[in-house]
């Protein structure tokens, strides 16, 4: 079970950057992300995504991150950039039962001190969904982005335009070759 903990989500200012969290984090093999704050739009934006194209994954906004990491039973990584290396942490966590906080706005001293593990993924300032994406592909091995979620739409690979498959239709749809 690894959960997604995104702290500080401002609506107004944070729509695309959460909604690009919580889609990195069910690409990459997340099960579930929580929001700090209440967002019914997000939820539906996510909710319709797994519609389309499968899989179990959840969302959930308006949790009070202080009780979900206090109550979270297994280990709790915060990405950041003032932790340890991600190079030298990884491989010591072994846990089935992960919470991943990642923030938005300035995260409280208080994220630091209630995480297990304060992890840098590189100690330049970067992106929260660049720092989620590469601790989840380092994590699954770069395996996760291959398997498919078996969802109502399907995207096929392909060099030169897009492939879908709408399974509901049992039909391809292709675009025109791309220059």
């Amino acid at each position: 079970m690894i959960v997604v903990l995104r702290l500080g989500h401002r609506p107004t200012r944070d729509q695309r950057v959460t909604t690009h969290v919580a889609l990195t984090a069910r690409a990459l093999g997340a099960d579930e992300v929580w929001v700090s704050t209440p967002d019914p739009d997000l939820e539906k934006t996510i909710q319709s995504v797994v519609g389309r194209f499968g899989g179990k994954f959840k969302i959930k906004t308006g949790v009070d991150w202080r009780k979900a990491i206090k109550a979270w039973e297994g280990q709790v990584v915060h990405l950041t950039m003032y932790g340890e290396s991600l190079s030298k942490a990884l491989p010591t966590i072994k846990t089935k039962r992960l919470m991943i906080v990642v923030g938005a706005e300035k995260v409280p001293r208080e994220v630091y001190d209630l995480a297990d593990r304060n992890i840098s993924v590189g100690n330049q300032p970067h992106s929260e969904v660049a720092a989620l994406a590469i601790f989840l592909d380092r994590r699954g091995g770069g395996k996760k982005l291959e398997k498919g979620q078996k969802g109502r739409l399907v995207i096929v690979p392909n060099p030169r335009g897009k492939t879908v498959i709408d399974r509901s239709k049992e039909k391809t749809r292709r675009s025109p070759k791309q220059g």
